[in-house]
């Protein structure tokens, strides 16, 4: 991914104003609390780490923690269609509050639709299941 993408979102202003907007709306929001943490500080820090990386940034997210591996590090966690769905509603929100422009928006979509949609392990309404099997249940296009 070249740096186009994480200059045009603000370089590490920009993209620390997304993470911030975004982790507002994820400690009131019914759908995605339960499955983070009460304190959303480390989870914040480590997903401003990974998104300059993720959209052509310094590689802060590997220079710490190694290789992203995103699907086998959220498997853990129960993520139905629904909350991916939900995930990106509130970055979108997040994108519009940090005044990122529609059309570098639509670019980082393009991104992280994909990578939201991937994360996938449960299908909807298995979210209160703790038995339920992590796997990679059948989107619908």
């Amino acid at each position: 991914m070249s740096a186009e993408l994480y200059h045009a979102l603000g370089g590490e202003t920009g993209i620390r104003r997304i993470v911030e907007a975004f982790y507002r709306r994820v400690a009131e929001d019914p759908i995605l609390k339960p499955i983070f943490p009460e304190d959303l500080t480390e989870t914040a820090r480590k997903q401003f780490l990974f998104l300059t990386q993720f959209f052509g940034g310094p590689a802060l997210y590997s220079a710490e923690f190694g290789a992203p591996m995103l699907r086998a590090r959220h498997l853990r966690f129960p993520i139905s269609p629904r909350r991916a769905r939900r995930w990106l509603e509130l970055m979108r929100e997040a994108f519009a509050e940090a005044g990122i422009d529609p059309a570098t928006t639509e670019l980082a979509f393009l991104r992280l639709t994909k990578t939201a949609m991937h994360m996938v392990n449960i299908d909807d309404g298995e979210e209160e299941d703790p038995d339920a099997p992590r796997r990679r249940p059948r989107l619908d296009p």
